[in-house]
C-alpha cells in the first residue's frame, strides 16, 4: 500500500528543508508514541529520508501501546527491514536493545476526554514515561532527546501577556485533577533540564500548540476535530461556547519541520513555541470554513449556554522559533483542505 498522498508531498517538502539531515546518517532513532499525530510525521520523515537524501537512520524503532493501531497508520511501512514496531507502555517500557542514538518522545495521554475521565493514568504517563525515556536516553548515551511538552505548561495568561513567550507562566490550579496534563508537561520539562545539567544529556523541548493534519484523531474531543467531520458529512459547525476562545492552529507539516529545526539547531533543555502566532477564535474558525467550503452551503450554529466562562485566549509567540529559522508556511484554509483531503475529502451526496 502506498503512502497517503497530502503526506507523502508534505515530507517531501520537509526534507527540501535546509537542515543538518546529515545527523541522522546511520542511527537508531527510538520513536515513543509513533502512531500518535506529532509523532506519526517525523517517522514518515525519517524512513523517506534515504529515498530523498541518499543516507538516513539505519533502524527506526516505534514504541507504542496498540502495534493494531499503529499499522494502520503506517500501512505502507509493514515490508521496511529499517522499521520494527515495539509493543509496551512508555511507563514500563520492553528492553530495548541499544545502542540508541536519538529518543523522540512523544507519548502522552492528550485525547481531551480521557483525561477528564483517567487524570491520574495522563499524569503517570507524563511523569514516569518521560523518566523511563529519559534514563534510556543517559544509559545509552543518546545525542539526542527530544520532548513533547505542550502549549498548556502555559497556563491561563493575562491578556497583555498574548502572544505567550516561553518564559511566560499564567496560573494553573494544582489541587485540581483537571491540571493533570498540564503539570505532567511541566515537571517534564524540569526533567530535561535536570538530565541535562547533571548528566549532560542533550535534551530538547518543544511546546506544541494546537496542531492538526493528516492521521489526526477525529474522535479525539477537539473543536477542529469535530468542524471537520462536520464538512465532510456536509453538517452545519456546530459550536457549543460563544466561541471567542482562541487557538494557534498549526498544520502537522509545518509544526514537524519545527520539531526537527529544534532537534537540529535548538539550545540544550530550552523550550520553543511551536505554532503560527496568529491568534484565531473558534468562531473565526468556523467562519473561515465555511466560507472555504462555500460550495457544501454550510452554516455555523451557535449552542452557547446561558451563562458562557470567560473564554481562554492562547497563542504563541514563535520569535525563539524562528530566529533558528524557522517560520509557518501553511495557512489555515490550506491547511485544513488538505487535511480534508488526507481523509478521503467531502463526502459525496
Amino acid at each position: 500500500m502506498a503512502m497517503n498522498p497530502v503526506i507523502r508531498a508534505d515530507v517531501a517538502d520537509i526534507l527540501a528543508a535546509d537542515l543538518p539531515w546529515e545527523s541522522f546518517a546511520g542511527t537508531t532513532v527510538l520513536v515513543s508514541g509513533a502512531s500518535g499525530l506529532l509523532a506519526s510525521y517525523m517517522v514518515e520523515v525519517l524512513l523517506a529520508m534515504r529515498e530523498h537524501k541518499g543516507f538516513g537512520p539505519t533502524r527506526l524503532l516505534g514504541l507504542v501501546r496498540d502495534p493494531q493501531k499503529a499499522w494502520n497508520r503506517f500501512p505502507h511501512l509493514r515490508e521496511r527491514n529499517d522499521f520494527t514496531l515495539i509493543t509496551g507502555d512508555v511507563i514500563a517500557p520492553p528492553p530495548i536493545e541499544g545502542p540508541v542514538n536519538v529518543i523522540i518522545h512523544a507519548a502522552s495521554i492528550a485525547n481531551s476526554r480521557q483525561m477528564m475521565t483517567d487524570p491520574a493514568g495522563t499524569l503517570t504517563a507524563n511523569m514516569l514515561g518521560t523518566y523511563r525515556m529519559l534514563e534510556l536516553g543517559r544509559e545509552q548515551g543518546s545525542r539526542h532527546v527530544l520532548f513533547f511538552s505542550s502549549g498548556e505548561v502555559c497556563g491561563s495568561p493575562e491578556a497583555h501577556q498574548i502572544p505567550m513567550r516561553e518564559d511566560v507562566y499564567g496560573p494553573v490550579d494544582p489541587a485540581d485533577a483537571r491540571a493533570c496534563y498540564a503539570e505532567g508537561k511541566r515537571v517534564g520539562e524540569t526533567m530535561c533540564a535536570a538530565w541535562a545539567q547533571q548528566y549532560g544529556l542533550e535534551t530538547r523541548i518543544v511546546r506544541p500548540f494546537h496542531t492538526y493534519g493528516p492521521g489526526m484523531n477525529l474522535a479525539g474531543g477537539w473543536v477542529h476535530s469535530d468542524f471537520i467531520n462536520d464538512i465532510m458529512a456536509r453538517r452545519n459547525l456546530v459550536i457549543t461556547s460563544d466561541g471567542l476562545a482562541t487557538r494557534s492552529f498549526c498544520y502537522i507539516a509545518d509544526a514537524t519541520l519545527a520539531y526537527f529545526t529544534v532537534m537540529l539547531r535548538g539550545q540544550r533543555a530550552l523550550p520553543y513555541n511551536v505554532g503560527t502566532g496568529v491568534e484565531t477564535s473558534i468562531r473565526g474558525l468556523a467562519d473561515l470554513l465555511v466560507e472555504e467550503f462555500g460550495e457544501l452551503g454550510l452554516s455555523v450554529v451557535i449552542e452557547a449556554p446561558a451563562s458562557p466562562s470567560p473564554p481562554k485566549r492562547s497563542a504563541p509567540d514563535i520569535s525563539r522559533l524562528a530566529s533558528l529559522g524557522w517560520h509557518p508556511r501553511t495557512t489555515i484554509a490550506q491547511g485544513f483542505r488538505r487535511t480534508i483531503e488526507s481523509f478521503g475529502g467531502v463526502k459525496k451526496n
